[in-house]
């Protein structure tokens, strides 16, 4: 009689078979979301490090514009390197278009993330004041997914002798 107490205080601490699978199953359900969750989080900020990459290029391009001599008020009028207009209302490319983003490198390498850098400078209003509007595109693409583009813009204002 006592092994037949003892036999049924056993059975009713234990789990099933189905119980365990079951619980094996949530286990891996949430092991897996944790991974995915982990892995896009770090695709987000490896993203987040290319574009910011390209905002400073952006912004660099945009600068060595605005950094270009402009006196509409010389005479006589001309253009080109080391004139009074030496960025006139016109689209560059600077540098060309295999450039290299500068970002750090770590875990596996995924090669270099080309960067083309275009300038396209206008005029805005009706000269008074004479203002030029100097927009930079840094254009790239995302080195895992590698067929999208995606492009950051810098847009500046500038009057001139400045």
């Amino acid at each position: 009689m006592k092994i037949l107490k003892h036999w049924r205080h056993c059975r009713k601490g234990a789990f099933t078979l189905i119980e365990v699978l079951i619980s094996l199953g949530v286990f891996a359900l949430v092991s897996v979301g944790i991974v995915y969750g982990y892995v896009q989080s770090n695709r987000m900020a490896e993203f987040e490090a290319y574009s910011l990459a390209a905002q400073s290029f952006a912004s660099e391009g945009a600068e060595q514009a605005r950094d270009a001599n402009w006196r509409p008020r010389d005479t006589p009028i001309t253009n080109g390197p080391g004139t009074m207009d030496e960025l006139p209302p016109c689209t560059n490319v600077i540098g060309g278009t295999n450039l290299i983003l500068d970002i750090p490198s770590g875990g596996l390498p995924t090669g270099p993330c080309y960067v083309t850098n275009i300038i396209t400078v206008t005029t805005v209003g009706n000269n008074n004041p004479p203002l030029r509007q100097i927009r930079s595109d840094a254009i790239w693409m995302f080195a895992p997914t590698g067929s999208q583009l995606y492009t950051n813009t810098t847009i500046l204002l500038r009057a001139p002798d400045q």
